[in-house]
């Protein structure tokens, strides 16, 4: 797997434990479990699509890689909306404000990505 990618999954998981032990400790488990499950929502999604773009295909081409980057996004969009309707029907209590800080919190990170394969583009580009 590519490095930038398996460090942003990395930091997304290390905030949403972060993020779910602050408000544990702040506002008891129910926040904190509920940040947790926000934070997995966001991560495993991203892990699928990260997987479906980084597997080697039998077709190298630009066409090849289009349709793997379309299925990602796809599968991507619904391992989210299941993941959320099977948090919300199957999790008593729940409180969904920290569920979507844990969720947006991590999704935030996808960002520090960007910035890290740029940073990692422009030391390659003055070493040369």
């Amino acid at each position: 797997m590519d490095l930038t990618i398996a460090r942003v999954l990395m930091w997304q998981s290390l905030v949403g434990v972060v993020l779910a032990a602050v408000l544990w400790g702040a506002y008891g488990n129910v926040a904190g479990y509920s940040a947790l499950l926000g934070s997995m929502t966001c991560v495993v999604p991203n892990a699928f699509l990260a997987l479906r773009l980084v597997v080697p295909r039998r077709d190298p081409g630009a066409a090849a890689l289009i349709r793997a980057a379309w299925i990602g996004e796809m599968g991507k969009l619904a391992l989210t909306v299941l993941l959320f309707t099977l948090v919300f029907t199957l999790v008593t209590p729940l409180l969904a404000a920290a569920l979507f800080a844990g969720f947006i919190a991590t999704q935030l990170v996808t960002i520090s990505g960007f910035l890290m394969r740029s940073e990692q583009d422009t030391s390659n580009s003055n070493g040369s």
